[in-house]
């Protein structure tokens, strides 16, 4: 538990700096100074040692985004706890799944699973329970975060506090990173890693001062952006989507940085984004496995390129994909052989280098994994779902402008009825948006393999029939 103790021992010394200056946090009118951003820990961590939450104690977390979601973490790591994070936004269904697989001694939660998510509160109520089938952590990971299997397998991650504090030093190298006294408006999802390294920790340890959306409505963030003044905002595409189609834009003559993380910005919003507020929309390119992997944090280079490889971090193109070095195989429960082999990762990213920059190019994916609002869906966990259903024999998930499903069913299957099985089973943005029923057999090829082309399928259905392409 050596890697989880130093961790502890860093953020110790980080809540305790009596140097620190100015504000940490800012949320509408409530200000979290580091003394109460310390005060809260210790409280929270009483609260936690008084439920039997001890070093070594697995604890999963599934708190709504809010202050009270981040002093918990806090006083689980500075307890020795091994913190398992989880998005309030599962489904029971989904949340049950983790817990049976992961088995932590306890779960943190603030209200129920599959909860949306409408924006960061101050604080919330959280309730612990004690699971009688829980067993304590069974490694030395601080961490362990979550994203989307196959066939009903999700893929746990583990991060170390070494790979922890490693990725804060490579943040904190990058020149264009917010700075000492910059203010940054943080939009990023905090159970996941470029928001809750390369945002909270990377600000907690370099005095950046955190803003927070109440509403991640364009008027409402036009106004916090402007009111602060903001420097920097880190979001995924959709944020920057809906600001660049602000009627009006007040002056913001502060604002030197816009970072977009979780999945590729489209060339259309980053000229237009680029029109209304005079800077580009970087990238910040990474994964949970790894953390960040590149970066162009100005937007110099523009899609699809994510920059070069941060500070440390050794990559490799094979036959087209970007693999990444990582000391440790980071999946927990499985081997996932098929990823992580000699050393090497495998983000089935499709890659290119430009020559002489060493800028790498993101080409889309070699596999059947999307991101959408920055979050992951792996396309054939959704199509494992609907097999599931006593009425549906063929399904083929496919991702066009949103996820869609065709689908073959015995009998007069509602589409109602497939839409609230897959609402009680999945998350709300791996829900197909939309249900094609074919009334035979799905298009396959000349090998009998279905076909996973949407445009190919489009076609089978226009043509009314179910056809073998070959």
């Amino acid at each position: 538990m050596a890697a989880a103790t130093d961790f502890s021992t860093w953020l110790g010394a980080l809540l305790s700096d009596e140097e620190s200056f100015g504000d940490v946090w800012a949320h509408g009118e409530t200000v979290v100074t580091r003394e109460r951003l310390r005060a809260e820990t210790e409280r929270a961590l009483g609260t936690l040692r008084a439920h039997g939450i001890s070093g070594g104690s697995a604890v999963a977390v599934q708190v709504q985004p809010s202050f009270t979601l981040l002093w918990s973490v806090f006083a689980l790591w500075s307890a020795g706890a091994q913190v398992m994070l989880l998005d309030p936004r599962l489904t029971a269904a989904e949340t049950t799944r983790l817990l049976e697989l992961c088995e932590p001694q306890f779960h943190l939660t603030s209200g129920p699973a599959g909860r949306a998510v409408a924006g960061f509160r101050d604080e919330v109520e959280v309730v612990v329970e004690r699971r009688p089938t829980g067993r304590a952590a069974q490694s030395g990971h601080c961490l362990l975060q979550f994203s989307s299997g196959s066939t009903g397998l999700p893929k746990v991650i583990g991060r170390t506090g070494r790979s922890l504090l490693e990725e804060v030093d490579r943040f904190a190298g990058l020149p264009d990173m917010p700075k000492r006294g910059e203010n940054l408006l943080l939009l990023s999802s905090l159970v996941h890693s470029f928001g809750l390294i390369g945002g909270v920790l990377h600000a907690l340890s370099t005095g950046v001062t955190l803003h927070f959306a109440v509403r991640p409505q364009p008027y409402e963030l036009l106004a916090l952006m402007a009111e602060r003044p903001v420097d920097a905002v880190f979001g995924v595409p959709v944020h920057f989507d809906l600001l660049s189609r602000a009627a009006t834009v007040p002056p913001m003559p502060a604002l030197r940085l816009a970072v977009s993380g979780g999945e590729a910005l489209s060339s259309e919003v980053f000229t237009r984004f680029e029109e209304r507020y005079g800077i580009r929309v970087g990238q910040a390119y990474g994964m949970t496995e790894a953390g960040i992997i590149a970066v162009d944090l100005t937007g110099e280079h523009g899609s699809p390129a994510v920059g070069v490889p941060a500070p440390g971090v050794k990559t490799a193109v094979v036959e087209g994909t970007l693999r990444v070095w990582l000391p440790e195989n980071p999946y927990l429960h499985t081997d996932r052989a098929e990823r992580y082999a000699d050393g090497w990762l495998n983000t089935y990213d499709r890659c290119s280098v430009r020559p002489g920059s060493g800028v790498l190019e993101i080409n889309g994916r070699a596999d059947s994994m999307v991101a959408i609002g920055g979050l992951k869906v792996d396309l054939s966990e959704v199509e494992a779902v609907l097999l599931e259903h006593p009425a549906v024999t063929e399904a083929v998930v496919v991702f066009g402008e949103a996820v869609e499903a065709h689908v073959v069913a015995k009998g007069n299957l509602p589409k109602r009825e497939l839409l609230d099985w897959c609402r009680t089973r999945l998350s709300p943005h791996k829900i197909p948006k939309a249900f094609h029923f074919s009334p035979a057999a799905l298009p396959r090829t000349s090998n009998g393999k279905l076909i996973r082309n949407r445009e190919l399928l489009h076609a089978a259905r226009e043509k009314g029939r179910s056809a073998v392409i070959r």
